[in-house]
């Protein structure tokens, strides 16, 4: 069994110091790694995340990220990325990650994604270039996903997002949205590369739990949902929620 704790959305500012560091410490007692899901800042600049690297380093566990679309707000996703890393915290964007725990093999694959709708109800590549160049940059996110989660063989396979990989985790947001929220092409990566673990963020107004059209386990870890510093998944055939921070 793996514990995989997981927040999203945590948004610090420059006042936040010091605001989930006391239950980030004991993280160790509950969890083998922690995933942030993204939206780590306000406003996407280096100085929030400073205070983002100063509660997230030197932690008992791993530390493994994506952005969000607010790190990305003050077209200083570079900066913040190596920032960070250098505070040890690993920042995933189509690439992956793999970790020992107890004798098994953790692999992480993440990327930020990016929206466009799912099936049914989502943007094609048509007409004007600024459309096809949105759903392009989706679908371009969603391959990068589908490779990186391929290349992976280990004993557990997540995948790290940011935006929503289904519509499931959404319920609660208002429809007219589901297009800035997520991609069913997140979904479709996930499903055709043997994931155990789906965790995004991003729905600050949809649900907890949901599953993909080909039956991989869903969880939207954004703050506002899990209501706690972080949400721990133990992973061992089912995905089960447990009492954590």
């Amino acid at each position: 069994m793996i514990r995989i704790a997981a927040i999203g959305d945590v948004h610090l500012g420059e006042d936040a110091r010091g605001r989930l560091r006391p239950a980030l410490e004991q993280a160790g007692e509950h969890a083998d790694v922690l995933l942030l899901a993204g939206d780590l800042t306000r406003h996407g600049t280096v100085d929030e995340a400073k205070v983002v690297a100063e509660e997230f380093a030197d932690l008992p566990v791993p530390v493994i990220s994506v952005l969000g679309n607010h790190d990305y707000h003050s077209d200083a996703e570079e900066e913040i990325t190596e920032l960070l890393e250098q505070h040890g915290i690993t920042v995933l964007e189509g690439n992956s990650v793999t970790l020992e725990v107890d004798g098994q093999t953790l692999g992480v694959a993440g990327i930020k994604g990016f929206g466009g709708g799912f099936a049914g109800k989502c943007a094609s590549a048509f007409g004007e270039p600024e459309m096809k160049n949105f759903v392009r940059h989706s679908v371009a996110l969603a391959d990068r996903l589908r490779e990186s989660l391929a290349a992976l063989h280990t004993d557990v396979k997540v995948a790290l997002t940011h935006y929503a990989p289904i519509p499931g985790t959404l319920r609660g947001e208002p429809p007219e949205i589901y297009p800035f929220l997520g991609a069913y092409q997140l979904g479709e990566a996930i499903d055709a590369t043997g994931v155990d673990l789906a965790v995004h963020g991003h729905a600050h107004f949809g649900c907890e739990q949901g599953v993909t059209p080909g039956g991989v386990r869903v969880r939207n870890v954004a703050q506002p949902i899990i209501r706690s510093a972080y949400a721990v998944y133990c992973v061992e055939g089912a995905v089960q929620r447990v009492p954590s921070g």
